[in-house]
């Protein structure tokens, strides 16, 4: 069963009923034969009927969705493995709307959980430190400038949420939500983010960044400005563009996606927005993500919607 390039069409044809969903999730959980989640005992015995296992050792009964994000869930897992595909395809995202009507989901709300559990497991964790040439800015996104749009605010010194973005050139790229743009908060970014061998690292000119540097431990002479308040955006080599442009694809998922999302769970959309772009070269991507969904702890409702709930 391969997946390379998995779209919608392969999908239903390698996927079209629970068994050979749950046949692959064993493929890959157990590829060596399946073990025992108890006691790892690899003498197990197949209880047909009940999709189930029998452990010889220690008698435990389990399935293959034990211990993962799939268990207890009331969805079918063929909905589940759609779901992935398309959140996985989706350049600028998808919505829990779109999802809810694409996949015949009854209600919004399972919809909505479903998508937010795939987004948890999309989750990039022991991530390589970027290194070359890297480019750093911030955007704004949501909210409203204050005193309304007549005084034309439209970055700092607006109510909008701060997204901080570092990007390698011809490599991968971090998102994050940033509560500031003091340079201990930027310094902070690079120093888990950026390897102290770094080439250069390009920004425009704004203040903070110098100061951000030397915190960081960086030396300045790695640090080379484009003076965007002189509406100068290319020097030779020195620019910012290719983080604005992936800045210009979250703001289209943002609005054109998912129209709202609250600062609470932006994180989660800029974490997809992230493992998606990074894998955008990636023939295995829908195996990667099954992967990480089969050893990702499950996420509880009441943990989403415990604050505030968005619209997405």
């Amino acid at each position: 069963m391969e997946d390379m390039n998995m779209n919608l069409v392969e999908m239903m044809k390698d996927f079209a009923d629970e068994d050979r969903c749950r046949a692959y999730l064993e493929k890959l959980r157990w590829p060596n034969g399946v073990t025992c989640p108890h006691c790892k005992a690899d003498k197990v015995y197949r209880l047909v009927k009940r999709d189930q296992f029998l452990c010889a050792s220690c008698e435990y009964q389990f399935s293959v969705t034990v211990d993962t994000i799939f268990h207890d869930t009331h969805l079918p897992l063929v909905t589940w493995f759609l779901a992935t595909v398309l959140l996985c395809e989706a350049k600028k995202g998808m919505s829990a709307c779109q999802i809810q009507r694409s996949l015949g989901i009854k209600t919004y709300k399972t919809a909505w959980y479903l998508c937010h559990r795939i987004r948890a497991a999309m989750l990039e964790t022991g991530k390589p430190k970027l290194d070359g040439k890297v480019e750093m800015d911030e955007t704004y996104v949501g909210g409203k400038a204050k005193g309304g749009k007549a005084k034309g605010l439209t970055g700092r010194g607006t109510e909008k949420e701060i997204v901080i973005g570092i990007r390698q050139r011809n490599g991968n790229l971090r998102m994050f939500h940033a509560s500031d743009v003091r340079a201990g908060t930027i310094a902070k970014y690079i120093r888990e983010n950026v390897s102290e061998k770094v080439d250069v690292i390009f920004t425009d000119d704004f203040a903070s960044y110098p100061f951000a540097m030397e915190r960081a431990g960086l030396p300045r002479t790695r640090h080379q400005t484009i003076n965007h308040s002189r509406k100068v955006y290319v020097q030779g080599d020195v620019h910012t563009n290719t983080i604005e442009n992936a800045f210009s694809l979250l703001k289209r998922g943002l609005m054109g996606t998912w129209h709202k999302v609250s600062p609470k769970h932006l994180p989660a959309y800029l974490d997809e927005m992230c493992f998606r772009f990074n894998n955008r070269k990636n023939p295995y991507l829908f195996r990667d993500t099954i992967l990480k969904l089969i050893s990702s702890p499950n996420l509880e409702y009441k943990s989403l919607t415990a604050k505030v709930q968005d619209a997405a």
